[in-house]
């Protein structure tokens, strides 16, 4: 099924004309239909212009397209997305990226919490900092925050790797299950079952790639990493008590 859906996607990329569609939502679109154009598509290139801190805006992308919106969004934006290229210039409300599945999704400004939430594949950029619980219940999703991470981020994250450029707040990784933490700066505290673990040289190529993919220039010696201790993942009979 997954080789069947990339042929048919690669067979309407090369259908759509290699134009650009500007979309203005200050001039009486709404993000209802801004979201219907995309999800049934004319091309491969969207911009858009005044977001105005809408919610929703360029969610549920189903086509390999390139979407730049203009300006600040609101809730959800990009959620549910596969395939896609969406690139915010400007800062994202809660849950940006929320469940991605592919494509890439990019926040030039800072991203406020729940970044990245249950995300099962692609990649997620922000470029400033992000709020708290980036990268909760991270099922795949590659995440790098150039900046800060809030408290309680990549809180029981099952895999997926998550780079923070900055410092992370308290609680980092609480109740983590295999999902991979590369820290550049301080570490408040760390979450139940969350410890550091030691940089191996398969770890700086990893950290290396997602830097890169990312188009930030830091060296991976200059990260720590942290996973889980698996300690949580047996019963205990004192933890009845």
């Amino acid at each position: 099924m997954a080789a069947v859906n990339s042929a048919l996607n690669s067979a309407r990329r090369e259908t759509l004309p290699d134009q650009v569609v500007r979309i203005d939502l200050a001039a009486g679109s709404s993000v209802r239909e801004l979201n219907a154009q995309l999800h049934a598509p004319t091309a491969e290139r969207y911009e858009v212009h005044h977001p105005r801190g809408e919610h929703a805006v360029a969610a549920g992308l189903r086509h390999p397209l390139t979407v730049d919106v203009h300006g600040h969004v609101g809730y959800y934006c990009a959620g549910m997305n596969q395939l896609a290229e969406v690139t915010v210039h400007g800062n994202a409300g809660t849950g940006v990226a929320e469940n991605i599945m592919s494509g890439t999704v990019r926040v030039r400004g800072d991203a406020s919490q729940s970044a990245g939430a249950t995300g099962r594949g692609g990649l997620l950029v922000v470029h400033g900092g992000a709020s708290m619980r980036c990268g909760i219940s991270m099922k795949g999703v590659d995440i790098v925050v150039g900046g800060d991470v809030g408290p309680m981020s990549a809180f029981m994250a099952q895999a997926g790797r998550l780079v923070v450029g900055g410092d992370a707040g308290d609680g980092l990784g609480d109740s983590i299950y295999e999902a991979r933490l590369y820290v550049r700066g301080r570490v408040g505290t760390l979450g139940a079952d969350c410890v550091e673990k030691p940089m191996r040289e398969e770890h700086r190529k990893e950290l290396a790639g997602l830097l890169a993919a990312a188009g930030l220039a830091h060296d991976p010696d200059e990260f720590r990493r942290f996973g889980s201790a698996r300690r949580l993942y047996h019963f205990a009979a004192h933890n009845t008590y």
